[in-house]
């Protein structure tokens, strides 16, 4: 979020009455045919109109009535791994920060990448999932929403997240597993069914589809243009007016 500096309203203040404060001038010189009348009108309106302008803005940031706020959300993208989650989310946070929001993308390979040896156990997959959430807090109570892309197989630790955060939007990226087979550009399928990855979502450890979510996208059926005009006209319809 950014706030008007005191700075910024006196700047604004000049540039609108070098504009103005000429055009003062002109209208006194064509009236009186007098240049230094019109110059010494111009130079008494231009102090006078800045100050006033100064205090009216000051005044008016003070004032909260008519002001529409935004409520922090978390669009929670959950799937199989290469069900398309990160391709849908990277577009949906793109469009949405063209509606000026203060949002943040957060990705499940980012985080490992900052937090290593997380681990992939149930137990260690849930304590992590306590971790995000806290981190999704404390960007919300700075009015900050986000758009999160995490597997999250377990069904305790999607529920843990909708307790932890506020306007939780469960976004569930169904693909059948042998579609996401197919877009294993990483190899990680064949790793895991060789038995060389365990804890795998989908092959040698559960995937639990979520029983309720907000929006569900079918990527055998829909697009990625589709899927991410779905899921931003949700958001516009239910927090961005």
């Amino acid at each position: 979020m950014y706030r008007e500096t005191n700075q910024r309203s006196i700047v604004k203040g000049i540039s609108w009455r070098i504009v103005a404060t000429t055009t003062t001038i002109l209208i006194v010189y064509v009236f009186f045919d007098r240049l230094d009348l019109a110059i010494a009108a111009g130079l008494v309106e231009t102090v006078l109109k800045v100050g006033l302008y100064w205090a009216h803005e000051r005044i008016w940031f003070k004032i909260h009535w008519g002001e529409e706020k935004i409520e922090p959300f978390n669009l929670w993208f959950t799937g199989l791994p290469l069900s398309g989650k990160t391709t849908i989310a990277d577009k949906v946070y793109i469009e949405l920060e063209k509606l000026h929001i203060p949002i943040e993308r957060l990705d499940s390979k980012d985080i490992r990448d900052l937090i290593p040896h997380i681990g992939y156990t149930r137990k260690e997959r849930n304590r992590h999932m306590h971790r995000i959430g806290f981190l999704i807090q404390k960007l919300q109570k700075n009015a900050i929403s986000t758009v999160a892309t995490f597997v999250s197989p377990y069904t305790e630790s999607r529920k843990a997240i909708r307790e932890m955060v506020k306007n939780n939007i469960v976004v569930y990226v169904k693909a059948d597993i042998e579609t996401c087979k197919k877009r294993d550009y990483k190899g990680v399928y064949d790793k895991a069914m060789r038995g060389e990855l365990q804890n795998f979502s989908g092959i040698n450890d559960v995937y639990e589809e979520p029983q309720y979510a907000e929006i569900t996208i079918d990527t055998d059926q829909m697009s990625v243009d589709e899927a991410v005009e779905t899921i931003v006209n949700y958001v516009k319809k239910h927090y961005v007016k």
